[in-house]
């Protein structure tokens, strides 16, 4: 696996595989499916300081298996960030996300130079919480109606990682 920032090209392989993966990802995530909606997406997360994307591709094809983003990236004392990522279902189960996960930690604990990293799933989404957990992170708590998605306040379980917490090479 390899990660890439986002560009303006890859909007039509990364909506296609939006409106492939509806099933997939519906209630818990909502990926633009329209180039529109891809070009705003994309361009707030190359141009925002406090964003970092990233597309998880496959090495030998290149093809797009899915995307790790970091939000709400805070500098200073804090030095930490949010990430939210979704699998396409052409790649779904393949442990193809795990890697991807593997090297967007490496690069936020590396160049970015973040100190912790944070998941925040809502507890009936398995594979979320399967992700975290198998890439190392904690449990640290549940946070009633924290994050807005699909139209309601939605339960989040809060899981960390911090720069401590991994193997060292």
């Amino acid at each position: 696996m390899a990660i890439r920032p986002f560009t303006p090209q890859d909007g039509p392989e990364f909506t296609a595989r939006a409106r492939q993966s509806k099933d997939l990802h519906r209630p818990w995530l909502f990926p633009p499916d329209s180039e529109e909606g891809y070009a705003g997406y994309a361009a707030a997360l190359v141009e925002d300081p406090a964003r970092a994307g990233f597309l998880v591709c496959e090495k030998d094809t290149g093809a797009i298996a899915g995307f790790i983003n970091i939000n709400n990236i805070v500098r200073g004392g804090f030095r930490s960030g949010a990430l939210g990522y979704g699998a396409f279902a052409h790649a779904a189960g393949r442990g193809l996300m795990r890697e991807g996960l593997d090297l967007v930690i490496d690069h936020a604990f590396g160049p970015l130079g973040l100190h912790r990293l944070e998941i925040n799933a809502q507890p009936g989404n398995t594979a979320s919480i399967g992700l975290a957990r198998g890439a190392g992170f904690r449990l640290e708590g549940f946070s009633p109606d924290m994050i807005y998605i699909d139209g309601a306040w939605r339960d989040h379980e809060r899981w960390a990682l911090t720069a401590e917490m991994r193997p060292a090479d």
